[in-house]
């Protein structure tokens, strides 16, 4: 199955338009350079973002977990001529390769770095959001969402990455982590303020749409909780 899943990424890989060069070269450092490459944002959902953020157009956007900034610059890439985006990083070690690749993208005044914890920054962002990107740390997820989500304009968007957590969310047993990524999934699926889509993408993309004023879930109100629907059973294929 996993040589199956590895064959499907390559072919989809190829049929997409690649990534640029600047990209290209941060991909290859951040393999030299870091511990834990696999935490950067790969080509296709790179490129996934990048597509995002053109069709929002978002005047102000936010990642939260920087890294060496490789989602940075896809979203960037997609913003409109007015656009900015800010990025959370708490890792000032990765600063150099983060303002090395920003600058060969020609995106220094679209990008805005602020190297801290989310939760003492993101208070002081005099701004809303349109597109908001959670790629920090697992267990500060729903932190983060209930920071930025009276910070977003009616219809944004807010993606979060590794919500499916290896496929472990699917388990009966669960760790620690796992719990607190599925106790996160859940916390979205029953919040009447937005609408929801999670993407086998990776490690699991969570697309939350912030609901507007056409109904339940207007901002300055109480919304009750969803509740989901009974399913009936599919019948075994005999």
């Amino acid at each position: 199955m996993q040589r199956s899943l590895r064959n499907i990424y390559q072919y989809c890989a190829a049929h997409s338009t690649p990534p640029s060069e600047v990209l290209h070269e941060l991909d290859r450092e951040t393999h030299l350079k870091t511990l834990a490459p696999q935490m950067m944002t790969g080509p296709l959902q790179g490129q996934l973002l990048r597509f995002i953020s053109l069709w929002v157009k978002p005047k102000f956007a936010l990642e939260i977990g920087t890294f060496t900034g490789y989602g940075s610059i896809c979203i960037a890439e997609g913003l409109p001529p007015d656009g900015m985006l800010h990025t959370i990083e708490p890792n000032r070690e990765l600063e150099y390769i983060f303002r090395k690749y920003v600058e060969k993208a020609g995106l220094t005044d679209r990008i805005q770095l602020h190297l801290g914890r989310a939760e003492e920054i993101i208070p002081g962002l005099a701004c809303t959001f349109d597109l908001v990107m959670i790629d920090g740390g697992k267990q500060d997820y729903s932190q983060h969402y209930d920071l930025v989500i009276d910070k977003m304009n009616p219809g944004g968007i807010i993606l979060v990455d590794n919500v499916l957590w290896d496929g472990k969310v699917t388990q009966e047993k669960k760790d620690k982590d796992t719990m607190l990524i599925h106790q996160f999934n859940e916390k979205i699926q029953a919040d009447a303020r937005v609408e929801n889509l999670l993407l086998p993408l990776r490690d699991g993309l969570m697309i939350i749409r912030v609901r507007g004023f056409e109904g339940s879930g207007v901002r300055g109100t109480t919304p009750e909780p969803r509740t989901p629907e009974p399913r009936t059973p599919e019948p075994p294929n005999l």
